[in-house]
This record gives structure tokens, C-alpha cells and sequence, in this order.
């Protein structure tokens, strides 16, 4: 089983950039794909982006595409998502997931392991 912690999270004005990480205990984190997915105020979780175990293979949401970059250091536990021209829509609690299955997968249902969230906000 593996713990997942999110971090890198606060406040930024709107054009500015965050960087999420997300830090594996308890079994290593190229056991995984991992899937970022985020909660914005009174809407359901909805997917984010997502990397393999190699990082070989990345999907992104249509909203974030050319904004945001996943990528991944195996040897350091962590995943990373990097958030660049950040708009107010961006301002959401954002999880970090994994997935042990065989392909990459968009749906949350899928994932097996999830952290507690850390929160953007994205003031204009």
C-alpha cells in the first residue's frame, strides 16, 4: 500500500505559477500511474493530467492543456504537476492518486490510492 502526501499548494494571482508535488511513502512510486484530479468549490472531482510509471505516456483535460506538465522522479518517491498561467477557473483542492492497474487511466474510480488534497487558489 502506498501513502500519498500533496504539497505545494496557496495562494497566486491570476497569470502566476504553482508547482504540486506529490510525495509516495510505503511503497515506491514507480509501482504507480498517477493521476492529479481536482475538487473546485461545490463541483464534483474531475481529472487533471496523469503520467505512467515510466512517464512515458501523459494525459491532460482540455483545460489545462499547454498550461500544465506532468512529470515524475521515480528515484525521489515524487510526482510533479506544474501549473503555469494560472487563471480564478484553477482554484480548486487538488489530489494526488495511483493506480496500480495496467493502462493509464482519466477516471477517478480507478485510482486506488489518494492523498489528502492541497489547496490552490487563484485570485484575479
Amino acid at each position: 500500500q502506498v501513502q500519498l502526501v500533496e504539497s505545494g499548494g496557496g495562494v497566486v494571482q491570476a497569470g502566476g505559477s504553482l508547482r504540486l508535488s506529490c510525495a509516495a511513502s510505503g511503497r515506491t512510486i514507480g509501482s504507480y500511474h498517477i493521476g492529479w484530479f481536482r475538487q473546485p468549490p461545490g463541483k464534483e472531482r474531475e481529472f487533471v493530467s496523469t503520467i505512467s510509471r515510466s512517464g512515458a505516456i501523459t494525459y491532460f483535460a482540455e483545460s489545462v492543456k499547454g498550461r500544465f506538465t506532468i512529470s515524475r522522479d521515480n528515484a525521489k518517491n515524487t510526482v510533479y504537476l506544474q501549473m503555469n498561467s494560472l487563471q480564478s477557473e484553477d482554484t480548486a483542492v487538488y489530489y494526488c492518486a495511483a493506480d496500480g492497474g495496467t493502462i493509464v487511466v482519466v477516471s477517478p474510480t480507478q485510482y486506488d490510492y489518494w492523498g489528502q488534497g492541497t489547496q490552490v487558489t487563484v485570485s484575479s
